[in-house]
């Protein structure tokens, strides 16, 4: 089942920081990512018998962000 969530992220400061988390959850699984350092947030669509919400916080963690 495709599932879209919406995370607040902190500690984006830049299109960097954007685009290092788009990679890291496309190459995760996720099927669509859009991620706003401006806002704090990261936008998710995946599959979820592909991917979990869980891993989707681990693999953003590990980065160096913190995810709410």
């Amino acid at each position: 089942m495709m599932e879209k969530i919406t995370l607040k992220v902190t500690g984006m400061s830049c299109a960097h920081c954007e685009k290092a988390a788009v990679n890291a959850l496309t190459d995760l699984g996720a099927t669509c990512v859009a991620a706003n350092a401006a806002d704090g947030t990261v936008e998710i669509t995946y599959d979820t018998a592909v991917l979990s919400l869980e891993s989707i916080k681990d693999e953003l963690n590990d980065m160096g962000y913190q995810c709410a």
